[in-house]
C-alpha cells in the first residue's frame, strides 16, 4: 500500500484517486478551493441553477467503466442520464436551420439532405466516413494507451484527405480542419457546421488539424448526454465515490511544491507551510504550474511533449433567469451560428477584439434548475480569448460581450429580452479561480497531425513518482478525455512499465 497525494479534485483527478483507492492505496486529495469538481462549477439564485462549466456528456461510457471498476452501484444508480435528442439544432447565418439526431449517422444525413438540400446529408456523410477512418486510426493510441514513447508518429495526418487536382500544378490535400470545411464540404453551411465542433473545444479551425475530423464524428456516432439536476451532480457522484472507496479530501489547501527525495516525488508542501510526506504524486491541474512547484527541476525530457506555452482560448458564460415556460417542444441545445467566422476566429484566438460569436444555448428540460414550470433556466457559452489577451476584469467589457451573446440568442429564443428577469456573466477570470489554469484557458482533446501542436503531455513526467491527469495532460480536455487520463495514471502506478492501456 502506497500513501498517494493528489492535486486538484477535478474530474480526471478524482477519476484517478478512486481508481488507486480501489487498488489498495491511501489517497488523499488536496484542493484549494473549498469544494470539488473543478470545471464542474455550479451557480444557483432564485431557484435557478446553472452549470457554469461542461454541460453535456460525451463518451458516458468512460465513466460507466469508473463506477463498474470502483464499486457495486453503477453510474446510472448514482445520477440520471438522459440522451439529448435532438443532438444539436443549428441555425445559420443566412436563416436556414437544422435538427440533427442524437447518436444516428444516418439520421444525421436525412436531416441535412432535407434542410439544406443539395446533395447536403451525402456530402456530409462522404465526410462522416472518412472520419471515421480517422477515428479507428487514433482511438487507442490517443485514448486507450499511455503516450508512446515514439510519439512523432502522432504528428502525422491521419485523415484521409480527399486529393484535389489541379491544372500543372501537384494536387493538394487538406491538412487543417478549415480546409476540410471549404474544400471538401463547399464552405457555407456545412462547413460552418463542421468549423462549430471545433470553436466548441476551443480550436480555431484554421489551424486545427484535419484530424479533428472525429470530435463530431463522436458526437454523432456515441451521442451526447445530459445529467438531470445539471452536470455538478456528476462531480457528486464522483466525490462520493471517492469517500466511500475511503479517499480522504483536504480543502483550502493550495499545493506550492513537491517534495524530492533520491531523486522521486515524496510529498508535497501546502501554502499555510505544511509538509506531507507521499510514495507518489499525481497532479491534476494545469502542469505549468509544477515548474514553479519544483524550481530547477527538469520536468520534461528533450524530445517529450511539453505543456502548452500561451494560454488557450477560454469560455464567456451568461446564465439567464428567463419568465415565461419552456415550449415543449424546445431542443436542448442550440447552435447560433456567426456571421462573420474570421472576425469570430481573429477575437477568439488572437483578441482583443468583440466580435459576433457563434453561441450555444442551452434550455433543459429540467424541473430541477428552474423555480418552477412558469420560468425558464438559459445558458449561453462562447469561445473567446483567454484573460490577459483580453481584460476581462473590466466589467464594462464583459458586459459588452455577453450582450453580443444575448442578441444572438434571441434568435434561438424567441421575446428573450422581454422574458428576462436576470443575467449573470461569468468571464475567463472566473473559470481561472475555479479552475488555477492560466488565463482560464480551457484544454482541448488530444488530436494527432498538425506536427504534435495538439498533444497533451504524457501522464508520467521526468521525476519518478509524479504523474499528471486531468484535461491538461494526456489524452487531453472534455470530461471524457479527463476521465480517462485517470485511468491511464492509475494503470500507471498500479502495474508501472507493465501497463499497456486500458482494456
Amino acid at each position: 500500500m502506497a500513501r498517494i497525494a493528489v492535486i486538484g479534485a477535478g474530474a480526471g483527478a478524482m477519476a484517478a484517486a478512486a481508481r488507486l483507492a480501489v487498488a489498495g492505496h491511501r489517497v488523499t486529495v488536496y484542493e484549494r478551493s473549498s469544494t470539488y469538481g473543478g470545471a464542474l462549477g455550479r451557480f444557483e439564485r432564485d431557484g435557478f441553477v446553472f452549470d457554469t462549466g461542461p454541460a453535456l456528456l460525451r463518451l458516458p461510457a468512460v465513466y460507466r467503466d469508473l463506477f463498474v471498476k470502483t464499486g457495486k452501484e453503477p453510474l446510472e444508480s448514482c445520477v440520471e442520464l438522459a440522451p439529448v435528442d435532438p443532438a444539436s439544432r443549428h441555425l445559420f447565418a443566412d436563416g436556414s436551420e437544422a435538427s440533427l439526431p442524437n447518436a444516428s449517422r444516418a439520421g444525421v444525413v436525412s436531416a441535412l439532405d432535407a434542410a439544406l438540400g443539395d446533395g447536403s446529408g451525402e456530402r456530409w456523410g462522404a465526410f462522416l466516413g472518412r472520419a471515421r477512418e480517422t477515428w479507428d486510426r487514433t482511438r487507442r493510441p490517443l485514448l486507450e494507451e499511455p503516450l508512446w514513447p515514439n510519439w512523432e508518429v502522432l504528428t502525422r495526418e491521419p485523415y484521409p484527405a480527399l486529393e484535389q487536382r489541379r491544372l500543372l500544378r501537384s494536387p493538394r490535400r487538406a491538412t487543417t480542419l478549415g480546409e476540410i470545411a471549404a474544400r471538401e464540404l463547399g464552405g457555407g453551411r456545412l462547413g460552418a457546421l463542421l468549423e462549430s465542433y471545433a470553436l466548441e473545444y476551443g480550436l480555431d479551425p484554421g489551424t486545427a488539424p484535419a484530424a479533428a475530423a472525429v470530435l463530431p464524428y463522436m458526437e454523432q456516432t456515441f451521442g451526447s448526454w445530459y445529467v438531470r439536476g445539471g452536470m455538478r451532480e456528476l462531480a457528486r457522484a464522483l466525490y462520493e465515490r471517492c469517500l466511500a472507496r475511503k479517499v480522504a479530501f483536504v480543502f483550502d489547501a493550495e499545493v506550492t511544491l513537491v517534495a524530492e527525495k533520491d531523486g522521486r516525488a515524496a510529498g508535497v508542501g501546502l501554502a499555510d507551510g505544511t509538509v506531507v510526506k507521499a510514495d507518489g504524486v499525481v497532479c491534476g491541474a494545469d502542469p505549468r504550474a509544477l515548474q514553479r512547484m519544483l524550481p530547477g527541476r527538469e520536468l520534461w525530457a528533450p524530445g517529450t511533449v511539453r505543456p502548452g506555452g500561451a494560454a488557450r482560448p477560454s469560455r464567456l458564460t451568461v446564465l439567464l433567469a428567463l419568465r415565461g415556460a419552456r415550449p415543449s417542444d424546445t431542443a436542448h441545445r442550440t447552435v447560433v451560428h456567426s456571421a462573420d467566422a474570421t472576425a469570430e476566429a481573429r477575437a477568439a484566438f488572437a483578441g482583443p477584439h468583440i466580435a459576433a460569436p457563434t453561441v450555444t444555448v442551452l434550455r433543459p428540460d429540467d424541473p430541477a434548475v428552474r423555480p418552477d414550470d412558469a420560468h425558464e433556466a438559459v445558458t449561453l457559452t462562447a469561445t473567446v480569448a483567454p484573460h490577459g489577451p483580453v481584460d476581462w476584469s473590466d466589467g464594462a467589457l464583459a458586459g459588452r460581450y455577453a450582450d453580443e451573446l444575448i442578441g444572438a440568442a434571441a434568435r434561438a429564443v424567441p421575446g428573450l429580452r422581454d422574458r428576462l428577469l436576470w443575467h449573470e456573466v461569468r468571464t475567463p477570470v472566473q473559470v481561472a479561480e475555479a479552475t488555477g489554469a492560466e488565463g482560464g484557458s480551457v484544454p482541448a482533446p488530444s488530436l494527432a497531425g498538425g506536427e504534435g501542436a495538439h498533444l497533451h503531455p504524457a501522464n508520467t513526467t521526468g521525476l519518478p513518482g509524479l504523474h499528471l491527469a486531468g484535461g491538461w495532460s494526456h489524452p487531453g480536455g472534455g470530461l471524457a478525455h479527463a476521465g480517462m487520463s485517470g485511468a491511464l495514471v492509475a494503470g500507471l502506478i498500479v502495474e508501472g512499465e507493465d501497463f499497456r492501456g486500458s482494456q
